[in-house]
């Protein structure tokens, strides 16, 4: 997991920092980072055995910082963590605060690749346009591809690229807000980066995570990345509209997202049918009325 492995130590980009000479951002967003070079030391790794099923499938997650990183104790993986998300809750709570006072809405949503967090993210706004400010934060590992499709539909965004890192954290929220022109009592999106791992961990000040899962993904997927299933508040099961062309069991999905997350709730969408939109609508009002 990122929090012990350093991913994020890549470029980071975020649209405008290229017009400002002052920025800590200035590298070129499609650039790649400089590999650093290594020095390889005779030292010792601290030993590590994970624990082996009595199929020989190997588990990394059993020890006690629930993950592994070569030549890294698991101990000093949990201070590292502890510190890394220590850091990142601070700023999440500041940002958190800035949002509250402006009785700002905002939402994570998170998803594997390909999940059409995008595509069910436009069709959204087209519906909300007309009567809720809306703005979107839109993070990539590279391109400013999502951030111009959501500027199609008339809604303010911007575009946060990660470059090595796999997620958005606190602070690149904190740098990219204030840049967004979204009035009082509107809605803020964050599309994260596609991953089910990483952003788990991440507080970024939003109100609610919600998980896309496509029906094209497996039904167990909630039982995979318990972790993020967990800490959304709903999951979004999208492109219902293929579901006469898969073999996908949707009661078993439900089951699998609630056996991690009794509390979570659950709306069956399609941006391509509009099924579930409706519904999905009204939570957002109802969040936003909370």
């Amino acid at each position: 997991m990122c929090t012990t492995c350093g991913c994020g130590e890549g470029n980071l980009y975020i649209e405008g920092d290229e017009h400002n000479p002052h920025s800590a951002f200035r590298s070129a967003p499609f650039a790649p980072a400089a590999r650093p070079k290594m020095k390889i030391t005779g030292i010792k790794a601290p030993e590590f055995t994970p624990s082996q099923t009595e199929e020989g499938d190997l588990h990394y997650g059993h020890g006690k910082a629930g993950t592994h990183a070569p030549g890294m104790s698991q101990r000093r993986m949990l201070e590292v963590e502890i510190d890394v998300l220590d850091k990142n809750n601070r700023l999440a709570e500041r940002n958190r605060a800035r949002f509250a006072a402006r009785n700002q809405l905002v939402l994570n949503l998170v998803s594997s690749p390909g999940s059409g967090k995008t595509t069910l993210l436009t069709e959204t706004l087209m519906r909300l346009k007309d009567n809720v400010p809306c703005a979107v934060i839109e993070g990539d590992q590279q391109t400013v591809n999502d951030a111009a499709r959501i500027r199609a539909t008339g809604t303010p965004a911007i575009q946060v690229n990660t470059g090595k890192g796999c997620h958005l954290d606190a602070q690149m929220i904190a740098d990219a807000a204030p840049r967004l022109p979204l009035d009082d009592n509107g809605i803020l999106f964050i599309e994260n980066v596609g991953n089910l791992v990483c952003p788990a961990s991440f507080d970024l000040g939003e109100k609610h995570k919600v998980a896309v899962l496509s029906v094209t993904e497996g039904e167990d997927k909630p039982l995979k990345y318990p972790h993020m299933f967990a800490a959304a508040s709903l999951m979004l099961l999208n492109k219902v509209d293929l579901l006469p062309y898969l073999n996908f069991d949707v009661e078993k999905c439900i089951a699998c997202a609630r056996e991690v997350n009794p509390e979570i709730e659950i709306i069956l969408i399609s941006a391509t049918s509009g099924e579930g939109m409706d519904q999905w609508l009204n939570w957002l009002e109802t969040q936003r009325c909370a």
